[in-house]
C-alpha cells in the first residue's frame, strides 16, 4: 500500500487490490488513521473487512474488493509489512495461503516430472553479473519509465498507454513520449500533464557478493532459467549424454517493477516455476497430440498470416502452421492440462503468440497462456522457443566447451581433419590416473586451437591444461562416430502467484444462505489448504475428545491434512471452512458417541450424509469420499 499526501485535502492510497482510493484527511483523523501527516493502513483493512460482512447488499461491481477482503480475513494473501505502511509489489501468504501455494507448486512439480526425462534442480537466487551479461539481461532487461514533471511520481510508460494502443510494449521511447503527449495523459498521483521523456530502467536488483568494496557485482535473479543453464553439464552427465532431457526449478524471482499494481499480478518479488527442455534441433520431440481432442482459443501473431482468433485443437494448430514447432505445441497442451487440473476455468484460458516486435531477445517464437479474471486477460505462462541462444552465448562468454550435446551418426564417417595426437609418454606421467580421460578428450576434439597451451574439458566436468609438448599437430584421416552441437531449449515459464490468483478468482463463488450473502471458495482438493475440517458440535460431553482422535488419525495419513475447529457456532465454522475452500467437513455430535457415525458434508452443494468413522477414514485416505454420497 502506497500513500501520497494530497495537498492537505486527502490521502491517495493504493490498496492491495491495486485500486486507488482517495480518503479525506478529516475522515482519516476521525478514524484515528492519519497522524502527523502519515496514513495508518490498519484502519483501511478494517473498512475492507466491514464491507465484506455486508456484501449481500453490494453490487457485483464490488466483487474484486470482496474477494480481496476475504483473502485478507482468512489469512490467504495479505499486504507485506502493513504495520509500517506496506511496500508496493510485495505480498505475504498467510497460514492458509502458504498451504495453497505449496500444494500448487507440488502439483506443478509432479506434472512435469511425470514426463520421465525431467528432473528438479535448485540454484542460487544471487547471480554473478557475467552470467546475466551473457544472457542479455544486463543490456536488454528494461522497461520504460515516465516521470511526472510536477510531483516527481514515476510510472511505467507502457502502463500509461493501456487501452490507447494495441501493444504499448512495442513502442520506442520517442513513440511513447509522442503518444503520452497526444493522448493528454494525466499523472495518476497529482493530475498534472507535464511529463519528462521516457527512459529505460533495468529491472534487476543489484547486489554484491563478498565485502562491499572488493565484492563481485551480482543481481537477484530475474528468472530461474540461467541457473539451469549453468547446470547443463551436470544434467548432460546425469542423462548419460542423451537428449532430450529437462530440468525444472521453482523459487523466487526478483524484478524491480517501476509501477507494481493489481495485487498479485505485478510483483517485485514473486514465485516462479520454469522448465528448460534441451533438445536436438534436428530431432525435436514430436509427441502425438491426438489425445487433446478439444478446441482451444489461439491468437496467432497479429502481424502474421494467421492473424485473428482461432478455435482449434493443438494438433490442428501444429498442422496448419499456426504453431510452428512440435515441441512447443506439446508444451502448450501440457500447460493446458496443468492449469485445468489446479482449478483454472478452461473457458477462461487462451494462448496468444507474441508479435515479432514484442519478442524477447532470446526467443525465436513465444506463446503466452493468458487467463481471464477480475483484471481482464493476464499473462500467466510463457512458452518460448529459446533456440540455442543461451547456451551458445554462455559458451562464447565463458570459453567453456561443456554446454554442448552429442549427436551419434547412424554409421561412422571418415574425415580428413587437423588433430592433436597425444604424446602418451608425456601425458601419462603428467596426469597419471586421468591420462586415459585426457587422451579420450583429445580424440573427441573437433575445434583444434590455433595456439597452445589451452584448456580442455574432461568427461567428469573438470578442465586440464594441454601444453605443446603433450601433443603433435598433424592432418590425418579419422573415423568420426558423431558430432557435438549446441542444443536448443524449449521453455515453459509459469508465474505461480498469477496462477494462484486466478485459481482463487475462478473458485470464488457468492450465493445466499438463509437470505444472507454466503461465500464459497470452490478449490479442487489437490490445491485446497486442507482436505477436511473436523468439527465437534460442542467441545464437551466427549464430542471434543472424539473429534481430536479423528483429527489425529487424519494427520497420520500420508498426503492428507485436516483442520480441527471448535471455536464458535457450528454454522460459523462451516462458513469459515467454505471460505478457505475445504472440500469436506466432518461433524462429531451426540450420535457419534453412541453409534460411531459422523456427519460428512460436501462443500460445493452443502449435501450431508452419515457415515461410520472407520469407513469415512478409509475413503478419505483413498480419495473416494464422494463415493459416500
Amino acid at each position: 500500500m502506497r500513500t501520497f499526501a494530497g495537498q492537505g485535502i486527502g490521502v491517495v492510497h493504493e490498496c492491495f487490490s491495486g485500486a486507488a482510493r482517495i480518503t479525506p484527511v478529516a475522515a482519516l483523523r476521525k478514524l484515528g488513521s492519519y497522524r502527523n501527516g502519515t496514513y495508518c493502513s490498519g484502519t483501511l483493512g478494517w473498512l475492507e473487512n466491514h464491507d465484506a460482512r455486508s456484501m449481500s447488499t453490494m453490487s457485483n461491481e464490488d466483487r474484486l474488493g470482496r474477494l480481496t477482503s476475504l483473502l485478507r480475513r482468512r489469512g490467504i494473501v495479505l499486504p507485506s509489512y502493513e504495520i509500517y505502511g506496506g511496500v508496493s509489489g510485495l505480498i505475504d501468504y498467510g497460514p492458509v495461503g502458504a498451504r495453497i501455494k505449496r500444494k500448487v507448486i507440488d502439483v506443478w512439480v509432479d506434472h512435469w516430472t511425470s514426463i520421465g526425462n525431467v528432473v528438479e534442480v535448485d540454484s542460487p537466487a544471487i547471480t554473478p553479473e557475467p552470467v546475466l551479461v551473457a544472457s542479455g539481461h544486463v543490456d536488454e532487461f528494461n522497461d520504460h519509465m515516465s516521470e511526472c514533471g510536477a510531483c516527481g511520481a514515476v510510472f511505467r510508460s507502457e502502463h500509461l498507454l493501456e487501452g490507447l494502443h494495441p501493444n504499448p510494449d512495442s513502442l520506442e521511447a520517442s513513440d511513447l513520449d509522442d503518444k503520452i503527449t497526444d493522448s493528454a495523459i494525466s499523472c495518476p498521483s497529482c493530475g498534472g500533464s507535464e511529463w519528462k521523456g521516457a527512459s529505460p530502467m533495468n529491472l534487476m536488483f543489484p547486489t554484491r557478493i563478498g565485502a562491499k568494496r572488493g565484492g563481485r557485482m551480482a543481481y537477484m535473479r530475474p528468472e530461474t532459467a540461467q541457473g539451469m543453464f549453468m547446470l547443463y553439464p551436470a544434467l548432460f552427465r546425469h542423462f548419460r549424454q542423451k537428449l532430450p532431457f529437462g530440468a525444472i526449478q521453482t523459487g523466487k524471482g526478483y524484478r524491480n517493477e517501476i509501477s507494481p499494481r493489481q495485487g498479485m499480478i505485478r510483483l517485485r518479488e514473486f514465485n516462479m516455476a520454469e522448465l528448460e527442455y534441451f533438445i536436438d534441433p534436428n530431432e525435436p520431440p514430436n509427441p502425438n497430440l491426438g489425445r487433446w481432442d478439444y478446441s482451444v482459443s489461439l491468437l496467432p501473431d497479429p502481424e502474421g498470416p494467421h492473424a485473428g482468433e482461432h478455435s482449434m485443437t493443438f494438433s490442428e494448430a501444429l498442422g496448419s502452421g499456426i504453431v510452428k514447432h512440435p515441441t512447443v505445441a506439446w508444451f502448450l497442451a501440457l500447460t493446458w492440462d496443468f492449469l485445468v487440473n489446479v482449478g483454472v476455468d478452461p473457458k477462461r484460458i487462451r494462448f496468444r503468440q507474441h508479435a515479432s516486435t514484442e519478442m524477447a531477445h532470446y526467443a525465436a517464437d513465444c506463446w503466452d497462456c493468458e487467463l481471464n479474471g477480475e483484471y481482464g486477460w493476464v499473462e500467466a505462462v510463457g512458452i518460448a522457443n529459446r533456440t540455442c541462444h543461451d547456451l551458445l552465448s554462455h559458451e562464447e562468454h565463458s570459453g567453456s566447451k561443456l554446454l554442448r550435446g552429442w549427436r551419434q551418426f547412424d554409421s561412422p564417417r571418415t574425415e580428413t581433419r587437423e588433430v592433436l595426437a597425444p604424446n602418451r609418454a608425456v601425458i601419462g606421467p603428467a596426469f597419471k590416473g586421468e591420462a586415459g580421460a585426457v587422451v579420450d578428450a583429445l580424440s573427441e576434439l573437433t575445434d583444434v586451437p590455433d595456439s597452445l597451451p589451452f584448456m580442455i574439458p574432461l568427461a567428469d566436468g573438470s578442465n586440464v591444461e594441454i601444453t605443446e609438448e603433450m601433443v603433435t599437430r598433424r592432418v590425418e584421416k579419422v573415423t568420426v562416430h558423431g558430432e557435438y552441437f549446441t542444443p536448443h531449449v524449449i521453455e515453459p515459464a509459469f508465474g505461480i502467484d498469477r496462477i494462484i490468483w486466478h485459481i482463487l478468482d475462478h473458485g470464488y463463488s457468492e450465493t445466499e444462505k438463509e437470505g444472507e450473502g454466503y461465500t464459497i471458495l470452490r478449490l479442487k482438493q489437490d490445491v485446497a489448504p486442507f482436505d477436511v475440517v473436523i468439527l465437534p458440535l460442542f467441545d464437551k460431553d466427549g464430542m471434543g475428545e472424539l473429534a481430536r482422535q479423528i483429527s489425529s488419525r487424519v494427520a497420520s495419513m500420508p498426503g492428507i491434512r485436516g483442520d480441527l475447529d471448535a471455536s464458535r457456532s457450528i454454522g460459523r465454522r462451516y462458513a469459515r471452512a467454505d471460505e478457505i475452500g475445504v472440500p469436506w467437513a466432518i461433524t462429531v455430535d451426540h450420535s457419534s458417541l453412541e453409534d460411531g457415525t459422523v456427519t460428512v458434508r460436501r462443500r460445493d452443494d452443502q449435501t450431508q450424509v452419515r457415515a461410520e468413522v472407520e469407513s469415512l477414514l478409509s475413503h478419505l485416505s483413498s480419495g473416494t469420499v464422494s463415493d459416500l454420497f
